[in-house]
Formats: C-alpha cells, structure tokens, sequence
C-alpha cells in the first residue's frame, strides 16, 4: 500500500486526502492546527455519508476511506511516506521552509510536490539539497470531482521522480496534464481572457456584468459566465492571481489586472462569500435578480461580446502551445476537465477557422493598437499553411 503524506488540512488538502484514501493509499494527513484537523475529518464523514445517500458508495467503501486516512499534527508522522504534497498557503518562503525542514524526516526515494497553483517549482525545489525529488503536482477544487491534474516538472525534476507522479496520480482516476514550470502553468494562464477581457469590455461601457455572463452562457455553453465565476472563486483570490501572473510575466500587458476587481476586492465584495461581489446574494447564496433591461442587449452585441473573450482565450491557448507549455491536447483537456469549459480551446479554434481567429485578433489589434491584442505567432503560421491544431 502506498504512503501517502499531505501537508495543510484545508479544503484542497483534504480533498487530496480523500482521493489517495479512496484509490487505495495509506494517507497521513498533517496540520499543525488540531481544530483545522478535526474539522476535515467532521467534513469527510459528512461527504462520504452524502455519496451513501447518492447511492454512489455503500458504509463499507465508506469505512475503507475513512480507515485509509490518519490526522496527524506532527511532521514526523509523515517520514515513511512514499509520496508528500504539499497544500498550504501560496507563500515561497513558507512553502521552502516546510520542504527543507521534510527532508530531513523522509527517505531519498520519497518524492516531495507543491500543489502550487502559480508559484515556481524551481524556487520551491531550490529549497532541497536533492531538488530532482521536487515536482509540482496542481489539483483543481474540489479535488475528489474534479478529473484534470496539472504535473510540473522543474528544471531540476529527475525523469524517475516525473514519471512515478504521472503513474501516481494516473492511478487515481485523474486525468494528467504535464505542464512547463511557468506562471499559471495551463489553466491559469489560459484563463485569464475569461475574466480580463470581459472585465475589460465592461470597462468600455458596451455592457453589463450580467449581459456579458449571459452572452458566454447561452452563446458558448459556459456553466457560468466570467463575473458570476470570478464572484464563486472570490475577488480577493481571483485579483491577487491575476497580479501574481503578471508580474510573473515581467508586466506583459496581455495580464495586465482590472481596476474595476481591484476596487470591489478594496471595498470587502468579494463575491458570494462576502454576500456582495459584481451580483448580490441573498440568504440561500442565490443571485439577486436584476431588472431585464440591464441584460437586454440585443443579439448582434452579444455575439461580439462572445466572440471577443473566445478569440482572445484561442489566442491564449495557441500562445501557450507555440511557447511549449504544453501539448495541444494537454491545453485542451486542461480546459476541459480542470475548469469545465464546454471544448477545448484549440478545437473550438478549428471549429471556427483559424483563419477567423487571425482575422477577430487583428481587428481588435487594428481598432486597440495595443500589444494585449497581438495574435500568436501559431496562428498565423498556421492560417499561412492552411493547418488545424487537430
């Protein structure tokens, strides 16, 4: 049976708690707050005894995982483990100071990952004195639902090390994605037009918050539109990973952050946990409903809405495929299976023509002359040669 270490007992953590303890591995599940530690375990039995009314588990299945799981509030307690991931807060130097501090506790064949979602596994791997043990293995909230996990190698990263967490974290149901150690890695990066763009044309007064999330859901298929996504995940958190991705892209102006999310992070509307963010909730979390006149905005304006955010999420995928950050299938089951988008990018590009999409990015490049609307390079080799992605 695989040992199993997870550091940080919060909602990620103990997620991936639960999807080790359901394939199967001996999981240690440290945090030095014991309360942190008893609420997970209180949260767990609560999931599992949901899934039993589902139908979907029966109290045995349900027995086995919750036997496969120890809460422990010491790091020692993880110094046989085969495997540790790390899922604390987004902060290098707490993050390097906990794996420095792991190595001196596990063996040399344990392999020691950061579920990380934007910080570099090569400053986290900088922190071991055996740095080809580090690899950054991403989970996407909630952990035991959702199917993509992003795998990071690092410079460093041996091929032995890559390989056992692709075969692991395979072996557990999940669908493996191997990404380049660069800011956002996939998703992340490919996102970021979702919620930047659409910010960006309600900043130009063509539309409202609902009118633009509307145009996404009905035209696209989206499950949610960008405002409505960006006020579930938070503004605070949403805000700060749009700034951490441009920074860490030396201020391209393709990340560059909205000051419209940065003022409604500044005044406390944070979304639905904050009851107000670009909707308001009511009791049951529910969006307040709004006056039809803000989202009647007639067809012809809600295509160009859609096809504005499309055009510069294709443009982002192809840019991420043209820098090798991933291969042309892994970007698409990325987006597909880490963040439910309806397709994947790069097959929505050929479904359209990529010559529209050459055509939609130098129409906005011509009316901006901004360099945030610049087409890649791929695109346009490929428009040249007349080629799809797939």
């Amino acid at each position: 049976m695989m040992k199993v270490g997870i550091i940080g007992s919060g909602t990620m953590g103990s997620g991936i708690a639960q999807v080790a303890a359901t394939a199967g591995c001996q999981v240690n599940l440290f945090d030095a707050n014991r309360a942190v530690l008893e609420k997970s375990k209180t949260s767990l039995e609560r999931i599992l005894i949901r899934l039993i009314e589902k139908g979907r588990i029966d109290t045995s299945e349900k027995n086995r995982i919750q036997s496969n799981i120890n809460y422990v509030d010491s790091l020692e307690e993880l110094s046989n483990s085969d495997l540790i991931i790390e899922a604390i807060i987004e902060n290098l130097e707490i993050k390097k100071k906990v794996f420095s501090e792991l190595e001196t506790l596990v063996s040399n064949d344990c392999i020691i990952a950061s579920n990380t979602s934007s910080l570099s596994i090569a400053s986290i791997a900088a922190s071991l004195k055996n740095p080809k043990r580090c690899v950054g293995i991403h989970f996407f909230n909630p952990a035991p639902l959702m199917k993509l996990v992003e795998v990071i190698p690092a410079i460093q990263t041996s091929y032995e090390a890559l390989e056992k967490s692709i075969d692991t974290i395979s072996s557990w149901g999940k669908t493996v994605a191997i990404a380049k150690d660069t800011p956002g890695f996939i998703v992340n990066r490919v996102a970021r037009p979702f919620y930047s763009e659409a910010l960006r044309i309600y900043e130009e007064g063509v539309a409202s918050f609902q009118a633009i999330d509307n145009s996404l859901k009905n035209l696209g298929g989206f499950r949610m539109g960008p405002f409505e996504l960006m006020d579930f995940i938070g503004n605070d958190i949403n805000f700060t990973v749009t700034e951490t991705v441009f920074k860490s892209f030396f201020f391209d102006p393709r990340y560059k952050p909205s000051f419209t999310q940065k003022r409604f992070a500044e005044a406390g509307y944070l979304g639905r946990k904050s009851g107000i963010g670009f909707y308001e909730y009511d009791e049951n979390n529910q969006i307040v409903p709004l006056n039809k006149s803000e989202t009647n905005i007639g067809s012809a304006l809600s295509q160009l809405i859609f096809d504005r955010v499309l055009v510069m999420l294709i443009n982002e995928a192809a840019d991420a495929l043209f820098w090798n950050i991933a291969s042309a299938k892994d970007i698409d089951n990325a987006m597909t299976k880490g963040v439910n988008y309806p397709k994947g990018l790069l097959a929505w590009a050929d479904e359209k023509g990529i010559d529209w999409c050459v055509n939609q990015m130098d129409q906005l490049y011509d009316e901006y002359r901004e360099d945030r609307y610049r087409c890649s390079p791929i695109l346009r080799k490929m428009n040249r040669e007349q080629k799809n992605f797939f």
